[in-house]
């Protein structure tokens, strides 16, 4: 591609880059982003509740079917403690797009066997942002002692 036709495409990506960073909001929408990713770190699900409407779900495929499970359930099977293999993951909030009262966040969870890819709505409601819905996609990594020399 011709570096005249990469323009536009380039402004175009830093407009909604800087779109979202320049929002009022832009950082107040990140609050349940971090508490979901500090639930995640230490298995505490006070967290959770923090980061979730009470009303939301989560939406992903299991074994080829559409599978959705309530934000309750998903809080009620925190642990209470951090993995085991805590030292070994990664998380951060990839990007977040705000357009009034309503956001996109791309989250990723970077584990030793699977690498999460978050998608993340959520709306202000009542002063607070809350993240409403949940789609994912988990990519199964291969474990080390599998991987062929």
């Amino acid at each position: 591609m011709r570096m005249r036709n990469l323009l536009p495409l380039i402004l175009l990506m830093i407009f909604i880059g800087t779109a979202s960073a320049q929002h009022p909001d832009g950082e107040a929408v990140k609050v349940p982003l971090e508490n979901y990713l500090k639930g995640h770190a230490t298995g505490d699900g006070e967290y959770f509740k923090k980061a979730f409407h009470t009303e939301g779900v989560m939406m992903y495929m299991r074994d080829g079917k559409y599978t959705t499970r309530s934000f309750a359930d998903y809080i009620a099977g925190a642990t209470g403690k951090p993995p085991a293999d805590e030292s070994k993951r990664k998380r951060w909030i990839e990007s977040v797009h705000v357009v009034g009262n309503a956001a996109m966040a791309v989250i990723i969870l970077d584990y030793p066997s699977v690498k999460f890819t978050d998608y993340m709505s959520l709306l202000k409601i009542n002063g607070e942002w809350k993240i409403v819905n949940k789609s994912f996609f988990a990519e199964p990594k291969l474990m080390p002692e599998l991987k062929k020399n």
